[in-house]
């Protein structure tokens, strides 16, 4: 299921994610990609890649933790690349910004009627 949230100007993911207050039933489970660090301290049950740094290499079960997410979230990858199609996303919108939401939300609307 797609849930959207939207602001103005350019945003981060995460933070668009906070003030958007968009709650995560607990017990449901969250992929995200590592620009969504800091997302356990608002919703325990995530998973989240390990990020490698100079100091910190990440050892072979990390990698294989990674690994095993990003195969996960091809599926949701794709959802996006489906998305893009419409080229909303994929391109500068200029038309009405009030009009955004409303348009890229039919087009969420449409892509949950088309997979169910």
């Amino acid at each position: 299921m797609i849930a959207t949230a939207f602001g103005n100007g350019r945003k981060h993911d995460y933070r668009l994610f906070k003030e958007s207050s968009t709650s995560i039933h607990p017990q449901a489970k969250t992929q995200t990609d590592t620009g969504y660090q800091g997302i356990q301290k608002l919703h325990n049950n995530c998973e989240l890649p390990k990020k490698r740094s100079k100091k910190n290499p990440l050892t072979k079960t990390d990698k294989k933790m990674n690994h095993a997410i990003s195969s996960s979230r091809v599926t949701i990858e794709n959802i996006i690349r489906e998305l893009k199609i419409f080229r909303i996303l994929a391109e500068k919108y200029r038309n009405r910004r009030k009009r955004f939401a409303l348009r890229f939300n039919l087009i969420a609307a449409l892509y949950n009627l088309a997979i169910k």
